[in-house]
């Protein structure tokens, strides 16, 4: 069940433009002091301009690793990632990761401090024009009224808001996002799904987001990886362009997420099974 999905979005098959991302049959590993342990395993998936592109799967699948790996913090013990043709193999600014915790956001800068300080210390603007760009990204996640607020006196929410403005202003590539919000409360967690959304819909950025939560994925993702439990291996590709925040609740909507569900964990019925039913465009790896 692990051959590359080639191709880009899963209702596209016939790609016309070059992928963005491409994840070429990566496996990654970590050493502990027992053993070599294998996190994931020849991985293959691409990722188009403008996506919002999943990995899902269970607590140690290595889809957090993953990311890593395209942010250039890890690199792979076999394959390749590229990103617009050329190889990743270190962190750069074209690569933004938001990750869980919040209270990476430096206490002693201001929330316009904070947002300023990777254009500061990448030298990609001078002063004047940083904090010009701060503005306008605090502006669009609704931040513009805190902007010398410090970190401390803000929620969870806004501090979630303050990493993806900072992130965002650094106008990358793409946005890598490690379960965001999966520290929050599920009511603000449903906001900040809601923001993310509204705030692609006027960016369009291309997004690059790791969950556990099938129904986050279904929320955010326009598309989604699925990955086997550990090592993680590619189950099967599958569009969710159709929901929105609007459908969670609805009968397609969990006849899909329990469709998922079975396809992450092989419960009992074959791919060949899940094809029969109405799922709209997926690919399962072979």
């Amino acid at each position: 069940m692990n051959a590359p999905l080639p191709g880009h979005a899963a209702s596209n098959p016939i790609a016309i433009a070059q992928a963005l991302l491409a994840v070429d049959q990566v496996s990654l590993e970590y050493r502990t002091p027992q053993r070599v342990v294998r996190a994931t395993h020849q991985v293959s998936f691409e990722v188009d301009q403008q996506d919002r592109f999943v990995l899902l799967g269970p607590s140690g699948c290595g889809k957090s690793t993953l990311l890593k790996a395209v942010a250039g913090f890890i690199a792979p013990c076999e394959g390749e990632i590229r990103l617009q043709g050329q190889r990743v193999d270190a962190p750069g600014p074209d690569r933004i990761v938001v990750f869980q915790e919040f209270d990476q956001l430096p206490p002693w800068k201001t929330v316009k401090q904070n947002v300023m300080f990777p254009l500061l210390a990448s030298r990609t603007l001078k002063k004047k024009q940083a904090e010009e760009r701060a503005l306008h990204y605090l502006e669009k996640v609704g931040l513009a009224a805190f902007a010398d607020a410090y970190p401390h006196t803000l929620s969870g929410g806004m501090k979630a808001r303050v990493a993806i403005a900072r992130a965002l202003a650094m106008q990358p590539k793409i946005l890598l996002m490690d379960e965001p919000f999966a520290a929050l409360d599920a009511l603000t967690r449903r906001k900040m799904q809601e923001e993310l959304l509204l705030l692609w819909e006027e960016v369009r950025f291309t997004l690059l987001f790791v969950t556990h939560s099938i129904e986050e994925a279904l929320v955010v993702g326009n598309r989604i990886l699925l990955l086997s439990p550990h090592p993680g291996r590619v189950r099967a590709e599958v569009h969710s362009h159709q929901y929105n925040l609007q459908s969670l609740g609805g009968v397609a909507f969990q006849e899909s997420a329990r469709r998922i569900h079975r396809l992450l964990f092989d419960e009992g019925q074959s791919p060949e099974a899940e094809l029969d039913h109405d799922f709209n465009d997926i690919r399962i790896a072979y």
